[in-house]
């Protein structure tokens, strides 16, 4: 049996004193320091300290990619039937699908136009995966379409594939995408034209949209204009208000 320890009153207020003391030093170094963090200049749309820890989530998630790592896929029979509809950023004008052209621009400057009738002709590839939402969110949906490896054998794209980045654009410029050509390359990237065995619906970027299962959504361009590449990183329009540039999973 132990020994029950007796504290008199004077230790029980002692320790009550020091314990509120701490507690207080605490509140007060969390609003200075809340205080110090808000005074810091911006980089890049993000204060200091923050854009410089996200550079450092990125270099290490970076660092640990894998073509070889494949995201977990499912049994189409799991998708849900009506996926999530989130943002509608460069979608405000109705798509004319049937004169709908995509642009990709060479590295030398040249510019090729691709129909979806041509697009079409690639190899098909469906997959079956969770879908995730930086906002939190997730759902396992079916899209198909064509790998982004097999779209740049089939165009010659080889040398353009060799620099860092790919640069995505809404046909309107409103809404923009930068992304590393280490994930762009990943076997499960496609240019994606079907959700459910479907076309896809305007909501979700018809006629021609990004899925790429190992970016959160952010990166899932919808309705791709333009497509260029660069060593230089494209812009973003998230980074751009504060959000992290891999956005990797």
């Amino acid at each position: 049996m132990t020994e029950e320890k007796l504290y008199t009153a004077s230790q029980i207020k002692r320790k009550t004193i020091i314990s509120f003391s701490f507690f207080f030093l605490f509140i007060i170094g969390c609003i200075a320091g809340w205080q110090w963090l808000h005074q810091q200049p911006k980089i890049e749309g993000e204060l200091a300290p923050l854009r410089k820890g996200l550079h450092v989530n990125e270099l290490l998630f970076s660092g640990l990619f894998s073509t070889q790592k494949l995201s977990k896929e499912y049994d189409p029979k799991e998708a849900v039937p009506f996926a999530r509809v989130n943002g509608n950023y460069g979608l405000n004008d109705q798509p004319d699908t049937s004169d709908y052209t995509l642009q990709v621009i060479r590295k030398n400057g040249d510019t090729i136009f691709i129909s979806m009738n041509d697009i079409r002709r690639l190899p098909k590839t469906e997959i079956t995966f969770d879908f995730k939402c930086i906002e939190g969110w997730n759902q396992v949906s079916h899209w198909g379409g064509v790998r982004f490896v097999d779209f740049i054998k089939a165009y010659h794209l080889e040398e353009e594939a060799d620099l860092q980045f790919t640069g995505m654009e809404t046909p309107d410029s409103r809404y923009y995408v930068g992304l590393d050509n280490k994930s762009m390359l990943h076997p499960q990237t496609l240019l994606c034209y079907e959700l459910n065995n479907k076309p896809l619906p305007v909501k979700q970027g018809a006629p021609l949209r990004l899925i790429i299962p190992v970016k959160y959504g952010v990166k899932h361009l919808k309705r791709i204009g333009t497509i260029f590449f660069s060593n230089d990183r494209p812009r973003d329009y998230w980074y751009e208000r504060g959000y992290d540039y891999y956005c990797g999973l």
